[in-house]
């Protein structure tokens, strides 16, 4: 196994990008393997790592179908609606709470 082409962070060379370079550049990875990586140093832990991609071997990201957006609208309802009043919260319910604010707050109250 080849060791990978390592680079200071935001001196990597034209012709890599980062997933979400790639993304805003309408393209996806499209099977290839990480062709370089960037580190950041940090004082008291290990470096921050960023892996890259070519943009030649990128392929174009494929197109939204009725059916992905269908399932992507009923993730994010499930992700809105509170386990605990049914109701869509209009955010996001946190993780951390795993129901809507006003019945977490009702619940801490009542504890």
């Amino acid at each position: 196994m080849a060791a990978l082409p390592v680079y200071r962070w935001r001196l990597a060379p034209d012709g890599y990008a980062t997933r979400r370079q790639l993304r805003a550049l309408g393209l996806r990875p499209g099977g290839q393997d990480v062709a370089a990586q960037l580190e950041r140093p940090r004082r008291r832990r290990g470096p921050l790592v960023a892996y890259l991609y070519r943009v030649d071997q990128a392929k174009p990201v494929r197109p939204m179908t009725p059916a992905r957006r269908a399932a992507l609208a009923k993730a994010m309802t499930a992700r809105r609606t509170c386990p605990n009043c049914r109701r869509d919260a209009g955010y996001c319910i946190p993780r951390s709470l795993g129901m809507c604010v006003p019945c977490s707050d009702s619940f801490t109250a009542a504890a």
